[in-house]
């Protein structure tokens, strides 16, 4: 049994309110007790019989602390980059003409296929890891290069083994085999997609937590999306979809429908689909990175409006963002999508335990994972200057990363 107080705090941004100097107790992985230091109480039952006998007294010199930050959209099983794509995309190529010059996502399934699962693991290892040493301790990540049964299920397995290591943040693990048709599968698409829907129960047994699925142009209908959502939410997947982000074609009709657990990406959308998602409750995962980089910024502020829950994800792919820092897409969120810096750093926190059906962290409260970061600041307005604020110590589960 471990006790730690942590102490000296200049402002805690619980998630819930602001507190001028704060502490915080934890037990173990949890926290014990929060709030102004002068109330501190002298014992906690069950925690302390005296607070003079905790095992840690860390003092943070007066910075700004917050719970750790939750990335609610990656993708960060591949291996290669794109780079040369990237720089002929800035260069006016169209996605059509880059595919099929042998680019986009095939060319990322190409590379992963052909790579050794230990220089794989190493890669998305290092990936994880500056997650979490920039201050984010959940991240959701989604297989979806490999699309195959033996290659998908590995990515599940490799993403639940490397959350067990040192130095990782925790993992929501996303099946997206639903990503693309491979190459092998030409013609066949309905052939495909009912092939992912069996596959599902597999990936469940192996450790996934949700399902996606890519429901766009190019990629795959409503209907075949239903199939493989349905497929994924009858052995227990968090169904969730990939929405409007080329164009509109029935998704977030679709996520209410279903329930889902997050539509996500959102550039192309009505005033029709604010609505649905504000009265069935369905919430926005929105990528400030891959919105810019697309041309359509989804309406973010509309979406606060009418009671849309909000999450931000960095959207880390191959093929267009290499963010690991949720700190900076809080920051691209307030720039680009016109959040305040308290409804960024909330979708950033809360929003994102919403959407991954984690209530055990996001806020700093009694009770709740003691995921926490001190940051290289002395107020929250930080994020919207630094535009990739430092942390300058994570704990997770009350052991400190840093």
């Amino acid at each position: 049994m471990t006790v730690r107080l942590l102490t000296n705090i200049g402002r805690l941004w619980t998630g819930n309110e602001v507190l001028s100097n704060a502490a915080i107790l934890v037990h173990n992985d949890r926290i014990a007790w929060v709030g102004r230091a002068p109330d501190l109480p002298q014992s906690v039952p069950g925690v302390v019989d005296d607070i003079v006998d905790v095992d840690h007294v860390e003092n943070l010199g007066g910075a700004l602390v917050t719970p750790g930050l939750i990335d609610a959209h990656t993708h960060p099983v591949y291996a290669g980059n794109r780079y040369a794509e990237l720089a002929i995309r800035t260069g006016g190529s169209s996605a059509a003409s880059i595919t099929a010059a042998g680019g986009g996502v095939g060319s990322t399934v190409t590379v992963t296929r052909g790579t050794d699962p230990w220089t794989l693991c190493n890669g998305v290892r290092e990936r994880l890891r500056g997650w979490l040493l920039s201050g984010t301790t959940t991240v959701e990540a989604k297989t979806g290069y490999h699309l195959t049964r033996d290659g998908e299920l590995a990515d599940v397995r490799l993403l639940r083994e490397l959350e067990k290591e040192p130095m990782m943040p925790r993992v929501h693990v996303t099946f997206l085999a639903a990503h693309v048709v491979p190459p092998e599968y030409f013609g066949r698409q309905r052939e495909y997609v009912e092939a992912v829907g069996a596959w599902c129960a597999d990936a469940a047994a192996a450790g996934a937590d949700s399902v996606d699925v890519y429901c766009d142009e190019g990629h795959f209908t409503t209907e075949e999306s239903r199939w493989v959502l349905a497929s994924g939410r009858n052995v227990g997947l968090l169904p969730r979809i990939h929405a409007g982000i080329f164009s509109r074609r029935g998704a977030v009709q679709l996520a209410a429908e279903l329930g889902c657990a997050s539509a996500d990406g959102l550039h192309h959308m009505s005033d029709e689909d604010i609505a649905i998602m504000s009265r069935y409750g369905v919430p926005a995962v929105v990528c400030p990175a891959t919105a810019l980089q697309r041309g359509h910024l989804p309406p973010v502020r509309q979406m606060i409006k009418h009671g849309v829950q909000i999450a931000l994800g960095s959207d880390h792919n191959p093929g267009y963002c290499g963010i690991t820092s949720m700190s900076l897409v809080i920051a691209m969120a307030v720039s680009a999508f016109g959040m305040s810096v308290n409804d960024a750093l909330r979708a950033a926190t809360l929003g994102g335990a919403t959407v991954l059906g984690a209530p055990d962290r996001g806020v700093l409260a009694p009770g709740r994972l003691a995921d926490i970061v001190q940051w290289d600041a002395d107020h929250e307005g930080a994020f919207a200057w630094s535009f990739g604020l430092k942390p300058r110590r994570v704990w997770r589960g009350g052991t400190p990363v840093q």
